[in-house]
Order: C-alpha cells, then structure tokens, then sequence
C-alpha cells in the first residue's frame, strides 16, 4: 500500500515546482527583452507581443482547464501541460524571428493556462480538506516568489550567459515534474462529463482576452490609449455576452452559480481584490528601487528577494494560525496589516537604511503569504467534489485578472503623478502615491469578508479524523 506521506507532501511539492516554473517564466523575460531584441533584430517595443501575446493565451484557455481535466483525468492533463509549456520553452530558446518567438510563447501560454487550475483540482482532489490550508501553503509560494525573483534571475542569466538559457533551463524541470507526477498522482476522473460548452468558450475567450490585452497595455506606452480602451471596451462587452449566456445555459464552462457560495464568493472577489497590490508590488518596488534609488537590478533583485523568503518562512505558520484564531478573524486582522505593509513601501527612500526595507518586505511576504493561503483554502471549504473542476477554472480567472489589473493600476499612477508635475522623469514620491493606492484597493477586501459568518471554513481547521488501530495479530 502506498504510504499517505507521498499524497500530503509530494502531491502539492510537485504542483507548487511546476507552478513555480510558470509563474517564473512569465517574469523572467522582462529583463532579457532588449537582449532578445538585437539578437532577433527587433525593435524592443515590438518585443512586447511576447509577453502579452502569453498572456492573451492564458486568458483564452485557462476557462477550458475544468472541463478538460473533468473529460480527461487532471494527472493527464497536468501532465500534457507540463509537456507542452517545456516543449514552448524548448522552441523559445531556439526562436530565430519575432514571429518564431511569438508563435512559441502562445503554446508555452497553452500549456501555462492548463497548469495552475488543473495543477490545483489536483490538490483538491487528492487531498482531504483538513489538509487544504497545509497543501495551499505550498501552491501560494510560486506565486509570490516568482514575480519577485523572475527580472534579477533574467538580468543575470542574460549577463552572464544567454537569453535562451531563460528557457532552456526549464527543459529539465519540466521532465522531472512529469516523471513524479506520473508516479505520485492518481487519475481520478469524473463519472459525468457535460459537454462544452463552445459558444461560453468563444464569449468568454474574446472577453477575458480584451480585458486582460487592454489592461496589460494601458498606462505603460506599448500603443495608444485609444486602442487599450477599445480592447477594454470589447472585453466587457464580450464578458457581459457570456454572463448572459451563462445564465442560460445548463453547464456554463465558468459557473456563476459558484458566486452563491458565501466562502467562494468572499474569497474570488475579495481575493481579486486583495491581489491587486500584489500584482503591482513586483511592477513597482524593481523600478522603485532602480530608477527612483539608482540600484542595479541584481541589488534590486536581491531587495525584493526579501518576501520571497517571508512568504517560505509563512508555510509552516499558516495551519496553526488558522487553527487558534479562525480564518475569518485572520482574514480580517491580516487583510490590514497585509495592505499596511504595502502602503509602507511608499515610505521608502534612498536614505532609507536596507535593514528597515528588508524588515518591511520580509514582514509583508510572511502576511502576504498568510492571507493567500486563507483564501485559496476558503474558496473550496464548502464546494463539493463535482464542483472542484469549475472552481479551480473560475478562481484562476479572477486572479489572472486581478493580478493584471495591480500592475494596470500601478502603471497609471505612475502616469498621472509624471502629468501632474509636468514632468516626464519620474520620481520617488511618484511611487510613493502607487503604493497608497493599491494598498487602500488590497485593504477594500476586508468588506466581502466581514458579512462572513465567524465559523466561516471550519472544516478546513478542524482536527484531522483519528487514524484507525492496526489490527492485532493473529485476528482476523
């Protein structure tokens, strides 16, 4: 018999590594896109279509990812996720023309949009839900570590070896992932597969792309203000489309009914919006600590590893924590001090010493990280398990979203600090007011948490069953 250790560790280590590997990918090009460009004789600018071209795909397919996972076992499609993001990443390093690039990073997004919900439904599905808040201490780290580390690890890389290493080295990740999850995850799949639901995916696909293409460039001088707004228009209209559809239909691919859920309802739209200061932070505090301090980005980088190692250090803490005090009281206490934390950021300055930044950014990943965890666990504390498919789809849209929509915001703040001095340099105190302002629309989470009863997601604290006796020898 297969020992439980394997079922309660190794199930969300190897989600969490390849999470780690997508969500590290899809930053580490920021720094390498000048060097990309003169070696595929492109102008920098044109170089954006990589990135937003990923995150385009995610937003098309992530919808699909239940459904897929329903119709054909997650660990087989987890699996082909992992094959196809590695096979992208492969192509990328080889890419010899903008549209080669292109072309590779919108298959490396099809298997990225497939890993991180599914890579969850494996989680939920093999997991007991005492242990959830344990296991999704885990999966929250990529997350958090990823967008931190990912520009100081593509500066270097870039340095010191070649852009196409930024790839390549992803190659042997995605092998080791594949073997132990073939090894380590059951294929448990639903009895009853509905059918797609192809006008929701169409609807939804045109929808979710507007909004995240017309979020992704506004505010950062990638194309005119005119056509973002037209992508964000286009978006919400396709977007109401399918809310209208949805509640039309039979087996819509995202579920609005799930949003009656009290749990599920207070973690989507308060975590989506709890995560727009988390989607600014590694947007901001890099060009903070870069342009407004004069660092490098490897003393940029080694700065903002500092919640990186606050949210690993959170891991052990988070099931206690919930387990004394409730995850509705942590929610609401953790969701201000969280925010407070990234409002202090905009007190930062160059005379500032580094052991009090570092405190700060180490203390922000820890609550950070706490309040992730929470919120992942609540959003499935009172689903049940035919349920799971959708709502891993549906939670991986919001945060796309919502993550996107932090760095939109933080981008136009600093836009309007620049227009409001008349000054096309920008400054520290520039920083300073997107700090505040996307730590005040973190701290707004606290208003879809509060309606929530005290006892909100206590089956995800309570005291695990009692393993039964061994039987005695020689009994029957």
């Amino acid at each position: 018999m297969r020992s439980k250790v394997p079922d309660k560790i190794l199930v969300p280590l190897i989600v969490a590594t390849a999470l780690f590997m997508e969500n590290l990918d899809s930053t580490v090009i920021s720094t390498a896109l000048p060097a990309i460009s003169v070696d595929l004789h492109q102008d920098p600018i044109a170089l954006k279509l990589a990135p937003t071209s990923y995150l385009l795909t995610l937003a098309v397919f992530i919808p699909i990812s239940g459904w897929m996972a329903d119709r054909f076992g997650p660990r087989t499609v987890f699996c082909l996720a992992i094959i196809v993001f590695t096979l992208g990443s492969a192509l990328c390093g080889f890419a010899a023309s903008l549209l080669d690039f292109v072309i590779y990073r919108i298959l490396q997004g099809m298997g990225g949009a497939m890993m991180t919900p599914v890579g969850r439904l494996v989680v939920l599905r093999l997991i007991p839900k005492h242990e959830y808040v344990s296991a999704f201490a885990w999966l929250v780290i990529p997350a958090l570590v990823g967008p931190l580390i990912g520009p100081p690890l593509g500066g270097f890389i870039t340095t010191y070896f070649s852009w196409r290493w930024i790839f390549w080295i992803n190659i042997p990740i995605g092998f080791l992932g594949i073997l132990l999850a073939t090894k380590y995850i059951e294929n448990i799949r639903e009895e009853y597969v509905p059918p797609l639901d192809a006008r929701g995916f169409v609807l939804s696909g045109i929808g979710l792309a507007g909004l995240a293409f017309g979020l992704t460039t506004i505010g950062q001088e990638f194309m005119p203000l005119s056509i973002s707004l037209a992508m964000l228009g286009i978006g919400f209209a396709f977007t109401f489309a399918y809310v209208l559809h949805a509640r039309a239909t039979s087996f819509p691919l995202l579920d609005l009914n799930l949003l009656s859920v009290d749990t599920f309802r207070a973690s989507v739209v308060g975590g989506a919006l709890f995560r727009v200061g988390i989607g600014a932070l590694p947007f901001l505090l890099p060009l903070m600590f870069q342009i407004g301090f004069g660092l490098s980005p490897l003393q940029s980088g080694l700065l903002t590893f500092a919640s990186a190692i606050g949210a690993m250090t959170m891991r052990a803490s988070v099931a206690p924590i919930l387990r004394r005090f409730g995850i509705k009281r942590v929610l609401l206490i953790n969701s201000v001090v969280a925010s407070g934390l990234i409002a202090a950021c905009a007190l930062f300055r160059p005379e500032t010493p580094y052991w009090i930044i570092l405190a700060v950014l180490l203390a922000g990943g820890f609550f950070r990280s706490l309040q992730f965890s929470s919120l992942n666990s609540l959003a499935f504390a009172d689903l049940g398990t035919s349920e799971m498919s959708r709502a891993t789809s549906f939670t991986s849209v919001a945060q796309q979203l919502s993550i996107t929509a932090g760095i939109a915001i933080g981008a136009l703040m600093l836009e309007f600090a620049r227009f409001a001095r008349s000054d096309p340099v920008l400054t520290v105190t520039d920083f300073s007011w997107a700090f505040v302002v996307v730590a005040l629309v973190s701290m707004s989470s606290i208003f879809l948490l509060i309606p929530l009863p005290i006892d909100a997601g206590a089956a995800l604290t309570a005291e695990p069953p009692p393993e039964a006796p061994p039987p005695e020898s020689g009994k029957v």
